[in-house]
């Protein structure tokens, strides 16, 4: 990628060394091999002490090299903010071609390992979609819906629109005790949101969790009907939605929303915060704060 790199690790027997070992030896090499194709001189196991010299030298640079110049003070014996300090003193050619550490996904069967396969192959039109499209594919990190703050990925114009309905079902009637999604009521408030969505200017909101929430969800992600989904996972800087929420917000007619503290909006009957029971309720309360909202959000990051 442009930007980045993605590969796949087949295990297929017990290894000497751990993945952390494996990746950082390709970083390396792939670094030297680069500061060799370009004519510099190699960073990897480079000793500090031959950046001393010069004004604006830091006083823990010349410590750390003082202190290691018998063993050859390593970059890579630096903290991280140390390294970041450092490679803005000496510049691009000492900066190693990636940056650190990694994401990985450990595939537990064949069918997640074919997905992730699949992933890969398809990476490259996804980067293509965000560029092309930035307005409905965009990532932000901090958006500041009313007090509370979330993260963000998708269409924001939806937050606009001129009429948002919070899609909240029980997951059991209350008075049948029947699951609510096979029931004469749900049916009936089915065909009030999709009569509201065919009108126009109709956002559904929800967290989609209860089963009746998660069909209306699915029937908005199928037909390409506007929703705004909450989620309790995090939205962070790799963070990017499964293939087919992705082709929603392609299309525009996605924004997928993830607040930041979600937990500390408290227990909810004295179940703890951070439980299933109260993160569902709470984000139906959030749903309704978005639906209730009319203003402008504020994108912070």
């Amino acid at each position: 990628m442009p930007d980045h790199f993605h590969g796949v690790i087949e295990v297929l027997e017990p290894m000497e060394w751990s993945l952390g070992d494996i990746i950082q030896a390709f970083k390396a090499s792939c670094t030297s091999q680069w500061q060799r194709l370009m004519g510099m001189e190699a960073s990897v196991n480079r000793p500090i002490s031959v950046d001393l010299n010069g004004p604006k030298v830091p006083g823990w640079l010349r410590e750390k090299a003082l202190r290691h110049d018998n063993e050859g003070a390593l970059i890579r014996s630096m903290s991280k903010k140390q390294r970041q300090e450092y490679y803005a003193l000496v510049g691009r050619n000492q900066q190693p071609l990636f940056d650190d550490n990694y994401d990985d996904t450990v595939c537990l069967d064949e069918r997640h390992r074919q997905a992730m396969i699949a992933y890969v192959h398809d990476n490259p039109r996804r980067a293509l979609l965000r560029r092309l499209l930035p307005d409905v594919m965009r990532r932000c990190l901090h958006v500041r819906i009313g007090n509370r703050s979330y993260g963000a990925f998708g269409n924001l114009f939806l937050l606009r629109w001129a009429r948002k309905i919070q899609v909240q079902c029980h997951r059991k009637h209350p008075v049948t005790g029947q699951p609510y999604e096979e029931t004469a009521d749900y049916a009936s408030e089915r065909q009030q949101w999709e009569r509201a969505i065919l009108e126009g200017c109709t956002v559904i909101v929800t967290p989609g969790i209860s089963g009746g929430e998660r069909l209306m969800k699915n029937e908005c992600l199928q037909q390409g009907f506007p929703l705004i989904h909450l989620q309790k996972e995090p939205i962070g800087a790799f963070w990017k939605p499964e293939r087919q929420r992705f082709e929603a917000c392609a299309n525009g007619s996605l924004l997928i929303l993830a607040p930041w503290d979600l937990d500390a909006m408290g227990s909810v009957g004295s179940v703890p915060a951070d439980s299933e029971y109260s993160r569902f309720h709470n984000l139906n309360t959030l749903a309704a704060e978005i639906c209730a909202f009319d203003g402008a959000a504020r994108i912070l990051g």
